[in-house]
């Protein structure tokens, strides 16, 4: 079977089709036909180094979905099953961007009714990340919540999943996406070019990466999460400052995938390729200016 693969770190051109057997399914996993896989910022990451591993070859490739094509001892799944899953963490040799991958079953989850493959492979790391973020902030129904970089992959999630919580979000992005956040449950808006009100909100999801300028925008003994654990500023005013390391996790993927199904979290697909096209696909992310995510298919 074909997976992608690096064996050694740099830019696109690193990105390498390899031969492997098919993964052997063990206690607790299922292993999946792959439909469609999501290629996401954290695989440029991985491709380039990020996370180390020099020297191994690393699979790449973190969403999935696909159906079930095996089932190991003590996996409540049946082959056949339509299912999203989320592969965490470094990989040798293999990730989710393959024609087989094989996750933990407590990791997978029913993909969401009436979206395509590409669409449910969208889903699961920004939906749960954007999940957990919201977690870590515990805010309470009312309270303030600013997300920047709202309109990217976890950032919309995040809008959506604030306003069924209840909270007051403020999307802050680029000017062309206010529409589009007000569509997705922002009450309130704010262009990236403008710099957010001091101490204003009770908690700031930073999905964007503003560091500093993002922790300013929190309010004395607020809260500030970042998605880059290590890259988050360091705390000031009472401020609890932290950073998400996603976890997968089957039961509340299953929840947000129910909720995509009835259109309140929106799978958003700029792009698909084929999986020999990998290479390409990783240039085109390069690139960056996407709305929506870039989707292999095998």
């Amino acid at each position: 079977m074909r997976a992608v693969t690096v064996s050694r770190f740099g830019g696109p051109e690193a990105v390498e089709i390899t031969e492997l057997p098919v993964p052997p399914v063990g206690t607790g996993q299922v292993r999946i036909k792959v439909a469609a896989a999501a290629l996401n910022p954290v695989d440029a990451a991985m491709r380039s180094g990020v996370f180390g591993g020099e020297g191994e070859r690393i699979g790449l490739g973190w969403d999935v979905a696909g159906t079930v094509h095996a089932v190991g001892d003590g996996a409540d799944w049946s082959v056949g099953d339509r299912v999203i899953g989320l592969a965490t963490g470094h990989r040798t040799p293999l990730g989710t961007h393959a024609d087989y991958a094989v996750l933990d079953a407590d990791a997978v989850a029913p993909a969401p009714a009436g979206l395509d493959d590409a669409h449910a492979a969208s889903l699961p790391l920004n939906t749960l990340s954007a999940a957990q973020s919201l977690d870590m902030l515990d805010l309470r129904e009312g309270q303030t919540l600013l997300v920047t970089g709202a309109a990217g992959g976890v950032g919309t999630h995040a809008v959506e999943l604030a306003r069924l919580r209840g909270l007051d979000v403020t999307a802050l992005a680029s000017a062309d996406d206010e529409e589009f956040l007000a569509s997705r449950g922002a009450d309130h808006f704010l262009a990236r070019t403008r710099t957010p009100e001091p101490a204003a909100f009770d908690g700031v999801l930073d999905a964007a990466g503003l560091g500093r300028a993002a922790l300013a925008a929190v309010r004395d003994g607020g809260t500030y999460i970042g998605l880059w654990p290590g890259r988050e500023p360091e705390t000031e005013r009472g401020i609890r400052v932290d950073a998400l390391d996603v976890r997968a996790d089957g039961a509340r993927l299953a929840e947000l995938s129910r909720h995509a199904g009835t259109g309140a979290l929106l799978a958003r697909v700029a792009r698909t390729y084929p999986l020999d096209e990998a290479g390409r696909a990783h240039a085109r992310l390069a690139d960056g200016g996407l709305r929506g995510r870039i989707v292999l298919v095998p």
